[in-house]
């Protein structure tokens, strides 16, 4: 049954350098960089396949998980490896690939059009698809050996700068539904499909799609957050699994599908006021942000893979991550300013009404990433909860994180949250504490001592 849900809590950042709907194309080049990124995947301890200077195809498994060797992480491209980048104590950082422009792939093995579970299953580890699903608890990927409740997909995203996915897939539906019929096939239960009930509504072009169940959600950012979505839909209780998967991984599952050939492909945007031209682009996953911009003075912007929120800062030579479908530049906050929390100002962000700028709320911001504060002791403000939609008490459930008490993170709610829910407490918080590093650590922990 379809349901329409309303979020009350949340906050909408209306940043400058929206994406202009014009796809550009970035063509692999022979010379051209491509990197798959082990600390993209939470919680994988990766075990290296390939060695320096050998040569690969795309879809060629670079490393794999090891405590689930079935689960292996490919090539985007055909080339050789370039180099393996190790940090603290050897921990893989990144496999680099210099393309050799001929995008060679692996055989591609006969692919019926009737298949069954296991064989949709063994097709999606063998040609390196399975990390794109994706698990709650624990935003980990999912272990191939379970069966999940439901399977979630967001058809919109709401945080700062996010790409518009009815222009993203126009045209490509088709695929989307091969790889929907497929994709249900691994649960007994639901699959989800959730849509932005005011700008897609009924117009939208996933509308069509079947096999699955279409909510509609009207609200602030988190409203696309995955998390959001399984929380009002169909929460997790202790024992259950949730798996989710992007849109843009279920184009590629669909064209293996239909078409038989491997394609590691996304459309991405650069997005932010420190890009010359933010627009779309045709890319291979793991691209280098250096294939398409150069920047002035890189000391001066702040580089993200992903958005603003939850993305991971990169240099102006890294690489785009696994999971991310944007590149986003803003301006680095390297500067203090006197008296800057009193000065009044209209071009000033603030959730509170601290400045004159909250009698604007349409104006957009070219936001730095100056902290304006240093961190501070963590203290009970009740702001948490005014961009929280959930019936979870964030805060109490920080300060759980914070002590290891694992009972109580059980309790209050750590099977449900990913870092990423509290990616906007993070914005507001007084305190200044870094909460996505504090969610993730303590879900680490957690699997540790407790699962």
């Amino acid at each position: 049954m379809t349901k329409i849900v309303k979020i009350k809590k949340g906050l909408d950042i209306k940043l400058k350098g929206k994406s202009r709907k014009d796809i550009g194309d970035i063509a692999v080049k022979s010379g051209d960089l491509y990197a798959m990124k082990p600390i993209d995947f939470a919680g994988v301890i990766p075990k290296l396949l390939v060695k320096e200077e050998e040569s690969v195809k795309k879809g060629t498994p670079l490393f794999y998980s090891k405590s689930n060797p079935e689960i292996v992480f490919c090539s985007p491209v055909s080339g050789s490896v370039k180099a393996v980048v190790r940090g603290d104590k050897r921990l893989l950082l990144e496999v680099v690939v210099e393309a050799d422009g001929a995008q060679e792939s692996v055989d591609v093995e006969n692919i019926g059009d009737a298949m069954k579970k296991e064989e949709f299953k063994n097709l999606l580890l063998k040609y390196g698809f399975w990390p794109a699903i994706r698990q709650r608890p624990f935003n980990i990927i999912a272990s191939p050996e379970d069966s999940p409740k439901a399977i979630f997909i967001s058809g919109f995203d709401s945080a700062p700068l996010a790409p518009d996915f009815e222009y993203v897939f126009k045209n490509r539906i088709e695929l989307i539904q091969k790889a929907i019929d497929s994709i249900a096939l691994l649960t007994d239960g639901k699959v989800y499909l959730s849509l932005h009930n005011k700008h897609n509504g009924e117009n939208s072009i996933f509308k069509t799609l079947k096999n699955v169940e279409i909510n509609y959600f009207e609200g602030p950012h988190p409203s696309g957050n995955i998390g959001t979505q399984i929380h009002h839909l169909d929460p997790i209780n202790i024992g259950e699994t949730a798996w989710f998967i992007s849109l843009f991984d279920l184009l590629n599952i669909g064209r293996l599908l239909e078409e038989k050939k491997l394609s590691y492909d996304k459309v991405i945007t650069l997005s932010g006021a420190e890009f010359n031209d933010p627009k779309y682009y045709n890319a291979s996953s793991g691209v280098s942000l250096s294939s398409i911009e150069q920047f002035e003075n890189a000391q001066s912007v702040r580089t993200i893979s992903g958005n603003v929120l939850s993305g991971r800062q990169i240099s102006d030579k890294g690489f785009l991550g696994f999971y991310d479908y944007s590149f986003t530049a803003i301006p680095e906050g390297d500067y203090y300013e006197f008296m800057g929390w009193i000065m009044p100002g209209f071009k000033k962000f603030s959730v509170s009404r601290t400045f004159f700028s909250w009698l604007m709320p349409k104006r957009e911001y070219n936001l730095d990433t100056n902290m304006h504060g240093e961190l501070r002791n963590f203290v009970v403000t009740g702001q948490y909860e005014k961009v929280f939609p959930w019936d979870i008490m964030p805060q109490q459930l920080i300060k759980a994180m914070i002590v290891r008490d694992y009972d109580m993170m059980q309790n209050l709610g750590i099977l449900e949250v990913a870092e990423e829910d509290f990616a906007l407490c993070e914005v507001i918080c007084t305190s200044k504490n870094e909460l996505q590093d504090i969610v993730r650590n303590s879900i680490t922990d957690y699997i540790k001592e407790m699962v």
